[in-house]
C-alpha cells in the first residue's frame, strides 16, 4: 500500500505535469505574433565636444549629445501573454578602430495597462554618449534604432527591432559652449 506522503507526491507530480504543458500551450498561442510596429524617429539637435576621458589613459574623447522626437504605437504588441516591454534607442555607428559600435542612449519601461501611444518631443539623451576615441566628429553614418524586449507571462524573451531607422551625421567640429 502507498502512504499519505508517496500519493501525495504522485499528485503534486501530476500537477505539475499538467501545469507545465498549459504553460507551454498559452506559450505556442503567441509564439509566432509579429510584435514589429512602426517608428518614427526625428532628430532636432545633434553636438559633439570632446572631453576628458577618466576611464582609461588620460587621453581626451568624443561624448555626442543627441535630442530627438519619438513616435510610436505599441498596442499592437500588447495580448494577454505581454506584461511589460523594454524599449531602448541605439545609435549604432563604425569607426576606423570598432567595426560596430553599439551605443545605448535612452530606455523605457511601458506596463501592461500604461498608454502604449509613444509621443516624445525634444527627449535628450538618458546615457552618454561617449565612443572610446574621436570617431562621433564627422561621422556621416550613425543610425538610430528603437528596439525592445517583450516580458511574456510564459515564454522566450523575443528581441524585436521597430520598422524605422534615422540616420544621421555628426558635425565635423566641436561645440564649444558649457551647457547641452
Amino acid at each position: 500500500m502507498n502512504t499519505v506522503l508517496s500519493r501525495a507526491n504522485s499528485l503534486f507530480a501530476f500537477s505539475l505535469s499538467v501545469m507545465a504543458a498549459l504553460t507551454f500551450g498559452c506559450f505556442v498561442t503567441t509564439a509566432f505574433k509579429d510584435r514589429s510596429v512602426p517608428v518614427d524617429i526625428h532628430v532636432s539637435k545633434v553636438m559633439i565636444k570632446n572631453v576628458d576621458d577618466f576611464t582609461g589613459p588620460r587621453e581626451r574623447s568624443d561624448l555626442g549629445f543627441v535630442t530627438f522626437d519619438l513616435s510610436a504605437n505599441l498596442q499592437p504588441i500588447f495580448d494577454w501573454n505581454v506584461k511589460e516591454l523594454f524599449l531602448y534607442l541605439t545609435a549604432e555607428y563604425t569607426t576606423k578602430s570598432n567595426a560596430l559600435n553599439q551605443v545605448v542612449l535612452w530606455d523605457k519601461i511601458v506596463l501592461r495597462g500604461e498608454n502604449t501611444k509613444l509621443n516624445l518631443k525634444e527627449v535628450k539623451s538618458k546615457y552618454f554618449f561617449f565612443d572610446d576615441g574621436n570617431g562621433l566628429r564627422a561621422n556621416k553614418n550613425i543610425t538610430l534604432t528603437l528596439s525592445w524586449n517583450v516580458v511574456p507571462n510564459a515564454g522566450i524573451l523575443p528581441l524585436v527591432m521597430g520598422s524605422g531607422h534615422k540616420s544621421l551625421a555628426f558635425p565635423e567640429s566641436y561645440e564649444a559652449a558649457k551647457s547641452y
